[in-house]
């Protein structure tokens, strides 16, 4: 016997599953993807979602400095949640690096005529459609095309200008531990100075000091691990709060959607103090080799390294960076700082092994850092070898 449905016309078909599709809707309950809406300070709609490596959201962020070490990982923390990432950029091979940091779209490289500082044509056109701005842009030393009063100062100018004349609704102007107009160091008061115009043009912005940083990347262990790293003026007393390069990342992120951080102040350092000469020993002993530090007098290394800085064209040394080393890093009591944003800042013992584990021998490449049980160990006894 044929079953009922088998022997209903075409058109009683239909009415049946129609009928059956509202009784099964009726019931239940439709659920939409992790979302949210949110108006930003222009009056624009801008669409917020969980995120995740092929997710769209709403945001478009312009990253100015996105080719250096900073850089690279604020745009891929940005890009792989679904943020459209404007990389202005000057040199093609720089920038190749970034193409994998979001999937496909997601990072849009403007490839503007001589895009640099000094052309303001260039920066209006990379900002003029983006919500966000983050300026990543600095310089450790001086070079015969830029000073540090061309890229600190004139160039955060001419970047806060484009930002104000389209409305943008936030600016992150990343500037540096220690920025004080009237520093001795010229690298430490060119940064205040660009702090002070960028919010006297655009009062929203909200500014980030982040500690020197350590990475893959950095020229903080890096430096000190390098068998070139011979020379300094202060036997490495210059006291930091070393920060993880990934932590500074986390939270340039962060700001992106949280507008209470608007027209504030973040000091963004680690959780302990070091000398250099404390950090100097960290890495000697990860990487099981011992780099001599020659002491040569301000008055002297300070001239050289200046002849230096002029001589050649790549980053060693220069005589702002003898100044540098006598300066402590201080911290602003009226700053806010990770707490704030709910991050915990990561411990730099922690991570010295992943990082420099490249310069070690081929002799000890293999061996593993050492366990927690293994240095409490190391304290207990005293290892004593017997030749007889």
């Amino acid at each position: 016997m044929a079953s009922p449905v088998s022997i209903r016309s075409g058109a009683g078909l239909v009415k049946a599953l129609s009928a059956a599709q509202r009784t099964s809707s009726a019931s239940t309950v439709h659920r939409r993807g992790v979302q949210d809406v949110a108006i930003t300070r222009t009056g624009k709609p801008i669409i917020r979602i969980a995120g995740g490596r092929s997710s769209l959201g709403g945001h478009t962020a312009t990253v100015f400095g996105a080719t250096g070490f900073l850089g690279r990982y604020v745009v891929n923390r940005l890009a792989r949640q679904g943020t459209t990432v404007v990389v202005p950029f000057r040199e093609e091979m720089a920038k190749r690096h970034l193409k994998v940091a979001g999937d496909l779209g997601r990072v849009v490289f403007i490839a503007v005529q001589e895009m640099d500082l000094r052309n303001i044509n260039s920066i209006e056109e990379s900002v003029r459609h983006s919500d966000i701005v983050y300026n990543l842009i600095g310089r450790d030393y001086p070079t015969k095309n830029f000073d540090f009063e061309d890229v600190h100062v004139t160039g955060a100018q001419r970047i806060a200008d484009a930002v104000a004349k389209y409305d943008v609704d936030r600016f992150v102007h990343v500037s540096s531990y220690n920025a004080d107009p009237n520093s001795s160091s010229e690298f430490f008061r060119t940064k205040g100075r660009g702090e002070a115009v960028v919010r006297d043009i655009f009062p929203e912005t909200t500014i980030v000091r982040p500690a020197p940083m350590y990475g893959y990347e950095d020229r903080l262990l890096n430096k000190l691990a390098s068998i070139t790293n011979t020379f300094t003026s202060n036997h490495m007393q210059e006291r930091l709060r070393p920060v993880h390069v990934i932590d500074v990342a986390m939270g340039l992120e962060m700001m992106m959607t949280d507008d209470n951080t608007a027209s504030e102040t973040y000091e963004l350092y680690g959780p302990q103090e070091y000398t250099m000469a404390e950090l100097a020993q960290i890495v000697d002993k990860e990487i099981i080799k011992t780099r001599r530090h020659i002491n040569v007098p301000k008055r002297i290394m300070q001239p050289l390294a200046q002849l230096y800085n002029r001589a050649i064209w790549w980053s060693k040394t220069s005589g702002d960076m003898i100044e540098r080393e006598f300066i402590d890093q201080k911290v602003d009591p009226k700053a806010k700082t990770f707490k704030d944003l709910n991050i915990e800042p990561s411990q730099l013992k922690d991570l010295t092994f992943d990082y420099l584990k490249g310069y070690r021998s081929a002799a000890f490449y293999d061996l593993p850092p050492q366990t927690e049980r293994e240095k409490r160990e190391e304290k207990k006894y005293l290892h004593v070898i017997d030749d007889q």
